[in-house]
């Protein structure tokens, strides 16, 4: 299988990904550079998947890059990458968290609940990823992975990245009633239940926040 790490350069990060002969995806426009024989290509959709991807506002361009060499994909962050390694199960990823992966993964679009989908912030698509192999994916700060045993985990949606097809979500509210949770300052929660693993960034890296607040200061165009 290809080889994937995070190399940091000048405090920014990148995925590394090393390949001898196998072949790799990754989400449009994250190619940042690559040396060796290798060939990108990049497949027309379906006119099906054309129109699946008008209405999840799903990328559905992702180019391949097969042969022998090293690519380097970004773009380059200061928040961090995330190496999940599957083995025959499904995620449910945040839309654009997804980054590269093993060609043997299938990227695919995940349908939340209605109630879930008018309500919390994940929208009513997300992306999933299943098979074998390694996904990349990218977070605004460190990842730390939550394993459920059968409990309940309540999180503001803004942190959660990613979990296992098989756990239970839903948007509820933070208190039992609507003006409890609005005087609480915390209104919904992202909850999720049963067996399974949660991805979080509670704490973005510290650039991540400065970036933030000078795109948010900047004056937006007319």
């Amino acid at each position: 299988m290809a080889q994937f790490e995070i190399v940091a350069r000048e405090g920014l990060k990148m995925v590394r990904c090393v390949i001898s002969g196998e072949t790799v995806r990754a989400e449009s426009g994250a190619l940042h550079y690559m040396r060796g024989q290798i060939e990108m290509t990049s497949s027309v959709p379906s006119v099906g998947g054309f129109l699946k991807s008008v209405v999840t506002r799903e990328n559905i361009f992702r180019p391949t890059y097969q042969g022998t060499g090293e690519i380097f994909f970004g773009p380059p962050i200061f928040g961090e990458y995330e190496i999940l390694d599957l083995a025959g199960e499904e995620w449910i990823l945040e839309q654009g968290a997804y980054v590269c992966s093993d060609a043997a993964v299938e990227v695919g679009v995940w349908r939340n609940k209605a109630l879930t989908a008018l309500f919390g912030g994940e929208g009513w698509f997300q992306t999933s990823v299943k098979g074998n192999g390694k996904v990349v994916m990218q977070a605004p700060g460190q990842v730390q992975r939550i394993h459920l045993q059968g409990e309940k985990l309540s999180v503001d949606g803004r942190f959660a990245l990613a979990r296992t097809a098989g756990l239970t979500f839903e948007v509820q509210k933070a208190a039992r009633s609507i003006l409890g949770s609005l005087s609480s300052g915390e209104g919904l929660l992202s909850t999720f239940a049963g067996h399974g693993t949660v991805l979080i960034a509670p704490v973005p890296n510290v650039h991540q926040n400065l970036v933030t607040l000078i795109s948010g200061a900047m004056p937006k165009a007319k």
